[in-house]
């Protein structure tokens, strides 16, 4: 029941961030909320590729997604692990990546497939209670950077 609230609060969060006008942006709760259940929904279904090609995710969004792989690949070689810092660094870029939506249509639906449940990963790692718990989800984490990769560009 938490993670379909927080998958709820998430989906809203990114409803309204992403390209939103100032009108649409006035949508009362009852709609957001209609709204975020069918990306909620989405999120279930596979990603499709564009015509058997990989979406193009704008640059300014990429970055920030690039920025999480980038820490995730660094991270993977110390030998020290700091679970907790990684999953601060990566929400991080999550927070930025949310807040420069700019992408519309199918190419924009096909990425909520991919960000929800990243973030749910994230969030996973950010509460894990040890380290085994942790390595799990670095293991989804990189897992999921590997669906990324093949879906997007």
């Amino acid at each position: 029941m938490n993670k379909l609230i927080l998958t709820l609060a998430v989906g809203s969060l990114l409803l309204y961030s992403c390209g939103n006008s100032t009108k649409e942006k006035s949508i009362n709760q009852t709609e957001v909320a209609k709204q975020t259940e069918h990306h909620h929904d989405d999120e279930s279904e596979a990603i499709e590729l564009n015509n058997g090609e990989k979406w193009k995710v704008d640059a300014n969004m990429l970055v920030h997604i690039r920025n999480m792989e980038n820490d995730v690949i660094s991270f993977e070689n110390q030998e020290q692990k700091d679970y907790k810092s990684l999953g601060q660094k990566l929400q991080s870029n999550i927070d930025l990546l949310t807040s420069n939506c700019t992408m519309k249509g199918k190419a924009h639906d096909e990425l909520h497939k991919w960000l929800l449940p990243y973030i749910d990963i994230i969030k996973e790692l950010s509460e894990a209670k040890d380290e085994t718990e942790a390595s799990k989800q670095f293991v989804n984490i990189l897992s999921s950077f590997q669906t990324f990769n093949q879906y997007f560009q």
